[in-house]
């Protein structure tokens, strides 16, 4: 499989809206997601290639109908020459002072509690952890982040309300009583360095993977070329970006994070041997993973949604037979989301999004066969609509083992 690493730049405010199934009001998004992109790269080629009517084939249809068509990640708000990441639901800070310890040196910084709520409740504890060096009580904490050696920092976008006139189209002037406003991303964000605060343009990181190499290798010239409007009002000036498109080989390091994923848990359960005995012990056959959302997620289980990955809904997916594979926890919370579909001219349905961030963990006695089933998953993500970007998971995420001791 092939990766391309997409870096966007906004060369100026970016309406990327969102309206809530039964709502008025239409809000902007934090960042761009898989659909937009992919619709923007679809509206383009079709308005160079086909001719109206005609029926699109070819590179079109590999791209974007067939059932290993391209899938498009969302964009997330990061630092140039840096990837996004989706903190998990399970992750926490301090409730008067939140934030990563390197963006503020007073605070307690954030950490995970997933591994220790699990190993508390083996022992028959209440977990209920306050923050350390001495700053209070905490709570979720979420977002996206990104991580330069050791050092964490969050992300986020400024928005600002550009208040529009609407147009008398029979006269071509001013419509008297008719006012709007449209809620976008600022094209420019402020950005705190140890030298001070600077204004930088805002950067949006994604990725695009399909398995066609050729196929890959042209879209990435593609990307590289023209100038792009991404959202909507692009009549009004906005939407306009710089596409910076690197093509790679996909590497898993799926393996690498399970190992350290179960070796951190094994030696953590250990750790709380100080409180007693555990109540259930820890069978020495099994192996744990979790599969974390970097995306929102419409999960379907008996043609009914739900917001949990059960095991047979997991083996479904997976196409993997396992009756001895267990959830241990989820944490997971909903949301409702619909949109426009440009080439139709219809509203899509409104779906229940189980939202990113999103933490289940399982445990199986035969993790050998589940990790080609894990890596096919992370690749492909899980669901309805994952050409669109939704569903992406990753296993085992590596700020599981980020603990209070040792809060970032």
């Amino acid at each position: 499989m092939k990766e391309i690493q997409v870096t966007i730049e906004a060369l100026a405010p970016l309406a990327i809206g969102r309206q809530k199934p039964g709502g008025s009001i239409t809000e902007a998004q934090a960042y761009i997601p898989g659909a937009v992109m992919r619709g923007a790269v679809a509206s383009r080629l079709l308005s160079q290639g086909a001719e109206p009517g005609e029926p699109p084939s070819g590179d079109f249809q590999r791209l974007f109908i067939d059932s290993d068509a391209a899938i498009f990640g969302n964009a997330y708000p990061t630092l140039p020459g840096q990837a996004a990441q989706v903190l998990p639901a399970t992750a926490v800070s301090s409730k008067a002072q939140p934030g990563f310890r390197s963006e503020q040196a007073a605070n307690g910084g954030v950490f995970d509690t997933l591994i220790d709520r699990y190993c508390a409740e083996g022992y028959g504890h209440l977990y209920d952890p306050n923050c350390p060096h001495g700053t209070g009580r905490v709570e979720p904490f979420g977002g996206f982040y990104s991580q330069t050696g050791k050092r964490y920092q969050s992300h986020s976008v400024a928005t600002r309300l550009l208040t529009r006139v609407g147009i008398n189209r029979r006269r071509a002037t001013a419509q008297e009583k008719v006012l709007y406003s449209i809620e976008a991303i600022n094209e420019k964000q402020l950005v705190t360095h140890p030298q001070g605060k600077t204004w930088q343009p805002t950067h949006f990181s994604s990725t695009i993977r399909l398995d066609d190499a050729e196929l890959a290798n042209l879209l990435t010239q593609y990307l590289n070329v023209g100038a792009w409007r991404v959202g909507g009002s692009v009549s009004r000036g906005l939407g306009k970006v710089a596409l910076s498109a690197q093509l790679k080989d996909y590497q898993s390091q799926t393996a690498q994070r399970l190992k350290a994923f179960n070796a951190q848990l094994q030696q953590r359960w250990r750790t709380w041997q100080v409180f007693g005995s555990p109540q259930t012990p820890l069978a020495s056959n099994l192996s744990f993973f979790t599969l974390d959302l970097e995306s929102d997620a419409i999960l379907v289980d008996q043609w009914r949604r739900t917001t949990v990955i059960s095991p047979g809904l997991l083996c479904q997916m997976a196409k993997v037979e396992d009756p001895d594979l267990r959830l241990h926890a989820s944490y997971s919370s909903y949301d409702y989301g619909s949109g426009w579909n440009v080439a139709w001219g219809l509203m899509k349905d409104v779906e229940l999004l189980t939202l990113k961030g999103a933490v289940y963990l399982y445990s199986t006695p035969h993790l050998d066969q589940w990790l080609p089933a894990l890596e096919r998953l992370e690749q492909r993500g899980v669901g309805e609509r994952t050409s669109e970007g939704l569903g992406q998971v990753q296993v085992c995420s590596a700020f599981h083992r980020i603990f209070r001791e040792s809060a970032v």
